[in-house]
């Protein structure tokens, strides 16, 4: 069954995945005499960089997300389809969707990344809470809600202590930023909605098993976002790997154990390729192996971008770190080969132009490096706001952002603290006892 689209006798380019670098090469072939058509799994893009605000409650979903179909009506030759990518077949230039087959001219794979718990067993890190998209955000943020309620009725202090701890594996951007917002949470909202319980021996962890926080930053921005993260309360352990987790109890390689029932993992990510490419094509960390070009080694007419591509450079050996600046840039650049392409013009390599990296850790502390420049506190704060402001998309989501910003500054408040699904945790009076 084919896809059902307007028929066109134009060249068509299928875009799979609404990412940054998806988005990108849409608004770069807009108005050209070709038909776009773009794919994903989802009705919206995300914003992710922002995930953990919603899984605290300082963000509302809608700030961070935004409707793919309001975004093609800026794009006069694109057409978008909700539904999931199975399969290609690049040898007939098909690909295979959950509502029907589709023709392409060119394909672009922008299917982005998903959680990687390398060699823990599925039984273990199915206990864990991920926080890759919305619906993984807004499920962390009612599982801890929920824990609190349920430690109001207990009097076993060991019980109660479990669910008031939280464990974050990921010494990365996303770990020490969401570290950073439990820990104010800790300080100055929690004990406000839970008087009866007692939160300053709530205990929050975050564990890297390498030698610092932060890793691929100066060392003196790693010990900065520590230090930051210690005056917020936070346990910094470096060095130090979970081996284990059954739901209640976090293994550590020193041997070591911590009572905690919520542990979010956010040590690393891995390529989501589609199924269909050669074996040969698929390589470290899950990824597609492409050329200088970003086209699947061994296709002319199919390339892949962002996080779910690995290029190989003499400074990246391991191919580009997978950050939304890397897609944004590479999806350019394949909107131009194809514009090239097109034209019969010769189509131009790709070099990575690293603008910079930046964290933040709680109000008025953030750590940023870019072009030399190494700085943290408040004027790295006020940069980072700047720059996530600036990207994301939609009038209404800045302003929106801008707003809960302003709102939960002035007074450090997270407005948003909603259990918003089906209760998954019910005590019994054993349990109460």
């Amino acid at each position: 069954m084919e896809l059902k689209i307007p028929h066109s006798n134009k060249k068509r380019v299928v875009i799979i995945g609404g990412g940054f670098g998806g988005i990108e090469v849409a608004k770069r072939l807009k108005n050209l005499d070709i038909q776009i058509v773009l794919l994903d799994k989802h009705n919206y893009h995300t914003f992710q960089p922002l995930l953990y605000q919603v899984a605290t409650g300082g963000l509302e979903p809608g700030s961070i997300a935004y409707p793919l179909r309001k975004f093609m009506q800026q794009i006069p030759n694109g057409i978008f389809r909700y539904t999931e990518v199975l399969s290609i077949i690049p040898e007939k230039n098909q690909i295979h969707t959950a509502i029907g087959e589709l023709s392409y001219d060119y394909l672009i794979i922008a299917t982005g990344s998903t959680t990687n718990f390398f060699s823990l067993p599925q039984e273990t890190s199915s206990k864990m809470m991920q926080m890759k998209d919305i619906p993984q955000a807004l499920d962390i943020r009612s599982f801890i809600l929920e824990n609190y309620e349920a430690a109001l009725l207990l009097d076993d202090f060991n019980k109660r202590q479990s669910l008031l701890n939280i464990v974050i594996v990921g010494g990365g951007p996303t770990g020490v930023e969401l570290a950073g917002a439990i820990g104010e949470m800790k300080k100055k909202i929690l004990p406000k909605d839970y008087p009866e319980l007692d939160f300053r021996k709530m205990e929050v962890h975050i564990f890297d098993a390498t030698d610092r926080l932060l890793n691929t930053f100066s060392e003196k921005n790693s010990q900065r976002a520590a230090d930051y993260l210690k005056d917020f309360g936070v346990n910094v352990w470096i060095n130090t790997a979970v081996t284990n987790f059954d739901g209640e109890k976090v293994y550590l390689s020193n041997g070591k154990t911590i009572d905690a029932q919520t542990l979010i993992w956010a040590a690393g990510v891995k390529g989501l390729p589609i199924n269909g490419l050669p074996e040969g094509t698929i390589v470290g960390g899950n990824r597609i192996s492409v050329d200088e070009y970003c086209k699947v080694k061994g296709f002319g007419n199919v390339f892949a971008i962002g996080d779910v591509a690995s290029m190989v450079q003499e400074d990246f050996p391991k191919g580009h770190p997978m950050v939304a600046p890397v897609a944004i840039q590479q999806g350019t650049l394949v909107a131009k080969n194809i514009i090239a392409d097109l034209k019969n013009r010769t189509p131009k390599s790709f070099k990575y132009i690293d603008k910079g990296s930046m964290a933040t850790v709680g109000r008025n502390r953030a750590v940023m490096e870019s072009k030399g420049i190494k700085m943290g506190g408040f004027f790295a704060w006020i940069a980072w706001l700047i720059v996530h402001i600036i990207t994301l998309i939609g009038f209404r989501n800045k302003l929106t952002v801008v707003t809960g910003w302003l709102y939960n500054y002035f007074t450090y408040d997270r407005t948003l603290r909603l259990i918003i699904r089906p209760s998954k945790r019910k005590l019994n009076k054993r349990e109460l006892s």
